[in-house]
């Protein structure tokens, strides 16, 4: 049973095709660095930037710029459904944000000096931000968080 030599030429195309109507998807996702400090612009123990705006798919890394921090979210402030994440002591710490929503960090070692950071994956609600003002934080936390929850649009 032999093909024609336009039903050879189909495959391909439609392969072609399917491969680049998802180029869009997958270039779009960006990997976004923030650093982890003993000193910076707002202040000792910071995360830089401290807010970030991101978009389902993009990649967040956490550097220790310098010692002694690590990078992990809050289980309280978190969408529903999203696996935790715990960066080890002096090394870096990934997460890949899946869904749209408030994603709180925190230092662990620095967390009662104020070191958290919010990340804001596409659109959230003001249910959302409600909900993460609520979050009870140790003072100096709390006053961070309400500064990057203020810059949620």
């Amino acid at each position: 049973m032999s093909s024609s030599p336009t039903r050879n030429l189909m495959l391909p195309a439609a392969l072609a095709a399917v491969l680049i109507a998802a180029a869009p998807f997958t270039a779009s996702a960006k990997d976004i660095v923030v650093h982890m400090k003993n000193q910076g612009a707002e202040g000792a123990m910071v995360f830089e930037p401290s807010f970030v705006k991101a978009a389902p798919g993009d990649v967040i890394h956490f550097m220790p710029t310098d010692p002694s921090h690590n990078a992990e979210t809050m289980p309280t402030m978190l969408p529903a459904g999203v696996t935790p994440m715990k960066g080890g002591m002096n090394k870096e710490a990934v997460i890949t944000v899946t869904k749209a929503g408030l994603y709180g960090i925190k230092c662990m070692p620095h967390y009662s000096m104020g070191m958290v950071a919010l990340i804001q994956v596409g659109k959230v609600t003001p249910a959302d931000v409600a909900a993460a003002k609520a979050v009870k934080l140790p003072p100096f936390a709390a006053k961070r968080m309400n500064a990057a929850l203020a810059k949620v649009k």
